[in-house]
């Protein structure tokens, strides 16, 4: 019953979200009339957050193209373009939205061993009360990527400035293909940056 009434207050919260696409898509993955599936043990695909507090595994729950939809049991979603956390919902605070301003250097980790990058995006806030005294449109990220060879894999430093102020988030990738295996990235000024593990 808890798990239940959990996934429709995250379904009703969702549902102020606006007509992004990826509002749009976070609230098909909770269904208000039944909990969700509990998370299995890391497949392949998967995707794994940890943070100070907890860690949860995550299912894919759809796809389209480079952006996917995870859910994790206790009425927890994210959802991710690439490697990139651009929504979240049931961690707290909610990322609720990610505009990216050009491609995002992130597409070719390789070419910022060479060449650093800079990249900006806008992005929406909101508290889990979703009061309107929490909420946050709008806010301008910009950000300067660089990358390093080390230990067998390509660490890429994403420097950050924001109206809420500096961060910075790190991805790990496969030298090889590129394709980024682990990141810590902030998802928002009031939680606490998360590790994420795709396999």
């Amino acid at each position: 019953m808890r798990r239940r009434a959990i996934g429709l207050v995250l379904a009703l919260l969702l549902a102020g979200c606006g007509d992004t696409p990826v509002a749009e898509a976070l609230r098909g993955v909770m269904p208000a009339a039944e909990a969700p599936a509990p998370a299995p043990a890391l497949p392949a695909g998967g995707l794994r957050l940890s943070g100070q507090r907890q860690s949860l595994v995550f299912a894919l729950a759809q796809q389209t193209g480079n952006r996917r939809l995870w859910r994790a049991d206790g009425g927890v979603a994210v959802a991710t373009d690439g490697p990139r956390i651009i929504a979240t919902a049931g961690l707290g605070q909610m990322l609720t939205a990610t505009r990216q301003e050009g491609p995002d250097p992130l597409e070719d980790v390789a070419a910022l061993l060479d060449q650093p990058a800079s990249t900006r995006r806008t992005v929406d806030l909101a508290g889990a009360s979703r009061e309107p005294s929490t909420m946050r449109f709008g806010l301008v990220i910009e950000c300067r990527l660089t990358a390093s060879r080390r230990a067998g894999e390509i660490l890429v430093r994403e420097e950050c400035t924001s109206p809420l102020g500096g961060f910075v988030n790190r991805f790990w990738a496969d030298p090889e293909t590129g394709a980024v295996l682990r990141s810590e990235q902030w998802v928002g000024n009031e939680v606490p940056p998360v590790t994420m593990e795709m396999r």
